[in-house]
């Protein structure tokens, strides 16, 4: 596929962030039925129910724009999901198990929140204003999963501290 323009570059990074974000959705479901902690389980369900309402804000944001996504191949998302599953499977403890989980989950977040800067951006440079609203309410989500994923690892990091008697 050749990519003549800034709206062919704007159509072709929006549609990788729509499959992104359909395929977290799938994932975050996976991983919720995985956690073993009530907090990450629910926050998990949380981040698939968010994830799913992106979608409509993408598929909206299509609309706007009068185009349709594109087909991509989406390999990075396998290959991470396969060395995740694979990695989180050598953890026999539980408490690293969970940072393993929420660190990967807040690198995840952080990822997005640069793919929807990036979006917001050629939005605005493709003259989509309405849809650089949309974006920001994306982009909004993903910066409070960061900052929720953040306040659950101090949340377990001072638990560890206390069990140990260490302030």
């Amino acid at each position: 596929m050749s990519v003549d323009s800034p709206l062919e570059t704007f159509v072709l990074l929006l549609s990788d962030v729509r499959r992104r974000t359909e395929r977290s959705v799938d994932f975050n479901q996976e991983l919720s039925k995985l956690a073993e902690d009530p907090d990450i389980k629910e926050a998990l369900e949380a981040r698939a129910f968010v994830a799913e309402k992106s979608l409509d804000k993408i598929d909206q944001a299509f609309k706007l724009i009068n185009q349709k996504p594109v087909a991509l191949t989406g390999k990075g998302e396998e290959v991470f999901i396969e060395d995740f599953r694979r990695e989180v499977a050598l953890f026999k403890s539980a408490p690293a198990r969970r940072l393993f989980v929420l660190a990967k989950l807040i690198h995840l977040s952080h990822f997005r929140i640069g793919e929807y800067a990036a979006l917001i951006s050629a939005a605005d440079m493709t003259g989509h204003f309405g849809v650089g609203v949309i974006l920001e309410s994306c982009l909004a989500d993903y910066l409070a999963f960061a900052e929720r994923t953040r306040r659950l690892i101090r949340k377990y990091a001072e638990a560890r501290a206390a069990a140990r008697g260490t302030p």
